[in-house]
């Protein structure tokens, strides 16, 4: 079944003294581009949600935001006991060598102490960012199954509609062919009057260049090869729908096709009848190609 290239999700979650909120979303692209806006603090977050996303989709242009919040409690501040010890050693033994000199020093007081570099630092989950991290992996689930829902059923109204297209299509391709067949008569007449003309004017003419230019005349109006084609891409169309996985970059190839055909069909039309389906080809073809684009 079909995935459309183009979804949304949004989600939250929590784990600990943290909490975070999702957004996903993907729009049409040529290839697979995905951009992140998450936390750098939480070692080996990016390379865990690129290798599962990846893994996910195939085609599309896809942003992910996630935004990680701490609670007061994460915020609280705390002593490092190690730290401390270090420092209140180096003011005992400065002030034992000052006295040793016979100098004086003013007492410290607590927020002197406090305000040397590591002796306070601010709690925080960085010491097992490996927790967090593996919460927020298992937590992108929610969201990407949101997303991948959402993909899956505008792939399922994309299949429906191209379906519905591909059966247009071959309903006009029938018509040409009938068209094509009721204008036998004028084209015959038609390649009589062209070969006359060229008899008129074959006077010393090479035999070889008189059939050559005829067989020239007759393909120009001949559409046969051109119907062929049209019912081929059908059934290949057909064929790419009902496959399981990414087929866009396949269909939008076969979209090139089918209006190259059309294009030689009204070139080689040469009645208003012809003309008139060649059209309403390119019509349909063009409101397909539309939809391909959409298509991962």
């Amino acid at each position: 079944m079909l995935n459309s290239m183009t979804g949304f999700a949004a989600a939250r979650g929590a784990f600990g003294a943290y909490s975070w909120t999702w957004e996903l979303r993907a729009v049409n692209g040529k290839g697979f581009d995905l951009r992140l806006r998450a936390p750098d603090w939480i070692e080996g977050l990016e390379a865990g949600l690129r290798a599962r996303l990846s893994g996910a989709v195939a085609r599309g242009n896809l942003s992910l935001n996630l935004r990680v919040q701490a609670d007061e409690q994460a915020g609280q501040l705390r002593l490092n006991e190690a730290q401390l010890a270090d420092v209140l050693d180096a003011m005992a033994e400065v002030e034992a060598r000052a006295m040793a000199r016979g100098l004086s020093l003013a007492p410290a007081r607590p927020g002197d102490v406090l305000a040397v570099r590591g002796v306070l630092e601010t709690a925080s989950a960085e010491e097992d960012t490996g927790a967090l991290r593996k919460a927020l992996i298992a937590d992108l689930e929610t969201p990407l199954a949101a997303f991948l829902e959402m993909r899956s059923t505008e792939g399922t109204a994309l299949h429906a509609l191209l379906i519905a297209q591909l059966d247009e299509v071959a309903e006009l391709t029938a018509a040409a062919a009938d068209a094509a067949a009721a204008r036998a008569d004028e084209a015959r007449e038609a390649l009589g009057n062209a070969l006359a003309r060229v008899l008129d004017n074959a006077e010393g003419v090479d035999e070889g260049r008189i059939a050559q230019e005829l067989a020239l005349i007759a393909v120009k109006s001949d559409v046969t090869e051109e119907i062929d084609r049209l019912r081929t891409h059908v059934d290949a169309a057909r064929a790419l729908l009902g496959q399981d996985g990414p087929v866009g970059r396949k269909l939008d190839f076969l979209m090139q096709e089918f209006n190259r055909e059309a294009n030689t069909l009204c070139a080689k039309a040469q009645s208003p009848a012809l003309t008139s389906v060649g059209l309403a080809l390119k019509a349909v073809i063009d409101r397909m190609r539309e939809q391909v684009q959409n298509v991962e």
